[in-house]
């Protein structure tokens, strides 16, 4: 089964490329090695690391209580002298 990955475009998201960190949603059960050899593979750079967190459900009635979705939010920081061409200009 194919996992989607797919970039997150948000004010926070452009901040962190100009730290050489670019930021996907993808489904919840993809690990950071899978996330990292993915990268590596499709965009011919090297991954430095990967942080991930789940994306929570926003809930009116109970701010204690939280529903996660089946996404995941992972930021990946390349090594330096490398970008993924999608994100340039």
């Amino acid at each position: 089964m194919e996992k989607s990955k797919n970039q997150l475009i948000s004010e926070k998201s452009i901040r962190l490329l100009q730290q050489n960190q670019y930021t996907f949603h993808v489904d919840s059960k993809l690990t950071k090695t899978e996330m990292k050899n993915w990268i590596e593979r499709f965009s011919a750079v090297e991954v430095e690391g990967i942080n991930s967190s789940r994306v929570a459900k926003k809930r009116k009635k109970s701010k204690l209580s939280l529903n996660y979705t089946s996404k995941k939010k992972m930021i990946a920081r390349l090594r330096a002298n490398y970008l993924i061409p999608l994100f340039v200009n």
